[in-house]
């Protein structure tokens, strides 16, 4: 299985959903900014608390999840 050392999952922020580091900064936030067209450098410099790895993390998330068989449902 593969980790995700800046991923995080509380109950106690935004009710569980996958964050950045337990920053408030919810991982699908970080990604529709990039899939808007939004750069890294953008990014890093509207959020000075996000660090590099915060996004090729959240890349690396969304890759596995796109993969992940179980969490696809019954796709042909």
């Amino acid at each position: 299985m593969m980790k995700f050392e800046r991923i995080t999952s509380n109950p106690e922020i935004f009710g569980g959903k996958q964050c950045v580091r337990e920053l408030r900064f919810p991982v699908s936030r970080l990604l529709c900014l990039l899939a808007v067209g939004q750069t890294p450098k953008e990014i890093l410099e509207a959020y000075p608390y996000l660090e590099a790895e915060d996004i090729r993390d959240a890349i690396k998330y969304a890759a596995f999840l796109a993969d992940a068989p179980a969490l696809a449902g019954s796709a042909p």
